[in-house]
């Protein structure tokens, strides 16, 4: 019996106990899923769940004797054991091992389907991460928000939301002049202008147009104006970079389904556009020869200038606009993350969701994404050899591999600063959180291959009351509890509960497979259905931590 399982069992047996009268209880208030978790103990069953607490209340009864009218016919239920009241009205519910070990041949049978759902059906979301200007390469914040924001949609989408990843290509304003200001400067020979790009990439991408231009006969760069000389750089410069920023993510398993272009927001018209819609909503007002928004209203905490008094565009109007045609585009949600230094940009933006009519923290939503430190030798690694002053996504990879950065930024909540040690990431050891996980994987398929090389078949027999070991228990417990662990993931935004799961999940079969030598039959023993049994319950695992791994964007090794 699965979770989900038990818990459709438990609001069975609400509904019914309300339509009989047993509960005094408005059948509206029966929830549509009731939720079952792990005992702290073992010794409390194999779940326990607080649903008796949270409607007794509403029922007019003690949380007790609400919590004994569900325990009576739960125990009824096909497959339940038993059931104990504890504390104050807690449902501990044991299961019978034949039912509990039924668990295991559900996930084989279900494989890549396992730990998938359809609770976020019918939800829009645009999720917009990384971003990174195309100005160089994408330094080690953005690479832990393409580990996040990946593993984020991936986990949305396996809850049934309807995602879109999009980058927001800021192609429009300052920094892309100084941008090119600098890649023509080094072409020159000359030092980088103030505020301009250093680095050996600024030298490789001048260098990589003036061969391209050369190269389709077009007229040499150098020979031309400062202004057309600059366009030509410009032009060519931001194709390089963002198709190499694009190659990069590719590489790290990270592709966009948008790639949003901010300069269309001011060619098209979707500036005004918006201005005039919020305009019409009563928020915008004229003043010092400049036009505001109204964002005060709206708990900002003061009104923020839209368009300049010489007509000009400011930086929130892009925000306005972007955001007005994220929601023209049928998004029921837009979820932007940002690094630590925008965490004062909350406020207009939430003000400005409001303005549009909208409702904060569900239409809009800000991830905010605090620094990645990497340590090597004890010791901080704070410049790139490429970058010049930044770490960067080709440093973190060229150091520990695709997987292990992939993992590593996404193990830890997203709002907590974290320290990666470069040397533990490429050791082969248990305090390798990566390893440690990916090694469950393989010796799964390890012991797979060598059970079908002793004749051992799953499909010759299966006897989950067999599965009477604690181990095994324990082992089928937290496997079940992986369906639930994405949902939570994705509803908090927070793709770490994954990782820490797996980490327990391999955990619990590591123990199992010390403590039970269970699949290869030993000496001239027989091949029996206990041996079979077990072997599904090592396919089991072995799928689950496979389909974790894949909501992380990390391989699942068949050998290690």
């Amino acid at each position: 019996m699965t979770p989900a399982e038990l818990s459709e069992a438990l609001r069975a047996v609400l509904t019914a106990a309300v339509a009989d009268g047993s509960l005094p209880l408005d059948p509206a208030a029966v929830p549509a899923d009731v939720v079952v978790e792990r005992p702290r103990s073992r010794e409390h069953g194999d779940w326990a769940t607080n649903v008796a607490m949270q409607l007794a209340k509403k029922a007019g009864m003690a949380p007790r004797a609400f919590a004994e009218v569900l325990a009576a016919r739960l125990a009824d239920v096909p497959g339940v054991a038993s059931v104990a009241i504890a504390g104050p009205g807690f449902l501990n519910i044991t299961l019978d091992v034949a039912a509990a070990g039924e668990l295991a041949r559900t996930v084989v049978e279900a494989g890549a389907g396992f730990g998938r759902g359809t609770a976020l059906a019918g939800e829009r979301i645009n999720l917009e991460f990384v971003s990174a200007n195309p100005t160089g390469p994408i330094h080690i914040g953005g690479v832990r928000w393409a580990a996040v924001g990946d593993s984020l949609a991936r986990m949305l989408q396996a809850c049934g939301a309807d995602v879109v990843r999009e980058y927001y290509f800021n192609d429009h304003g300052s920094q892309i002049d100084r941008f090119a200001r600098s890649l023509l400067a080094r072409a020159r020979g000359q030092e980088a202008p103030e505020g301009g790009y250093g680095g050996q990439y600024i030298a490789d991408i001048a260098d990589s147009v003036l061969e391209r231009v050369r190269a389709a006969g077009e007229p040499d760069p150098l020979t031309l104006s400062d202004d057309e000389a600059q366009e030509v750089f410009r032009a060519h410069g931001v194709e390089l970079m963002f198709g190499e920023i694009k190659a990069k993510l590719h590489d790290f398993r990270v592709d966009f389904d948008v790639y949003f272009h901010e300069d269309s927001l001011h060619e098209s018209g979707a500036v005004e556009r918006a201005v005039t819609r919020l305009r019409e909503l009563g928020h915008v007002y004229e003043a010092d020869g400049a036009t505001w928004l109204r964002t005060t209203e709206f708990g900002d905490d003061k009104d923020r200038v839209i368009l300049k008094s010489d007509g000009q565009a400011a930086y929130i109007a892009g925000d306005l606009a972007y955001y007005l045609d994220k929601r023209e585009r049928g998004f029921d949600r837009a979820i932007i993350m940002l690094g630590a230094d925008h965490h004062g940009y909350i406020g207009r933006m939430m003000a400005m969701c409001s303005a549009f009519g909208d409702t904060p923290w569900v239409n809009l939503e800000i991830l905010i994404g605090q620094m990645v430190n990497l340590v090597k030798d004890g010791e901080p690694v704070r410049m790139s050899k490429r970058a010049g002053t930044i770490v960067t996504l080709d440093d973190l990879v060229d150091a520990v591999g695709v997987d292990a950065a992939r993992y590593s930024l996404a193990r830890s909540s997203a709002d907590s600063m974290i320290d990666l040690d470069l040397d533990l990431l490429t050791r082969a050891t248990n305090e390798n959180p990566v390893f440690y996980v990916q090694y469950a994987h393989a010796r799964t398929r390890n012991v797979a291959r060598n059970a079908a090389d002793l004749g051992v078949r799953r499909e010759d027999g299966f006897d989950p009351s067999l599965l009477d070991h604690v181990s095994e228990s324990t082992l089928l417990a937290k496997i079940g509890e992986f369906g639930r662990v994405v949902l939570q993931a994705a509803e908090l935004r927070e793709p770490h509960r994954v990782a820490r799961y797996l980490e327990e999940l391999a955990g619990a079969y590591h123990k199992w497979y010390d403590q039970k030598r269970f699949v290869i039959p030993k000496g001239d023993e027989d091949v029996a259905d206990v041996h079979r049994t077990r072997l599904w319950l090592n396919d089991a695992t072995g799928t689950v931590l496979a389909n974790g791994l894949d909501l992380l964007g990390v391989s699942a090794p068949e050998r290690m």
